[in-house]
């Protein structure tokens, strides 16, 4: 699965949060986190884990 990396970056911005406390929130690390902030694809587990640690619906960071 791909995530936006603008929209990761914008969420992660808005809700202040660094790559570490995102990873730590979601329970995976952060080389997955910044991985997916330079454009790499993830797991379906791992994105649904973002979406679930910043509280938004996964369809509003998958890439369009």
């Amino acid at each position: 699965m791909r995530l936006s990396r603008i929209k990761l970056v914008k969420e992660l911005v808005k809700q202040d949060l660094t790559q570490q406390q995102l990873a730590e929130k979601a329970g995976i690390t952060r080389a997955t986190v910044n991985g997916i902030k330079n454009g790499k694809s993830c797991s379906d587990k791992s994105a649904i884990l973002i979406a679930d640690a910043l509280g938004v619906p996964i369809e509003q960071l998958l890439e369009n």
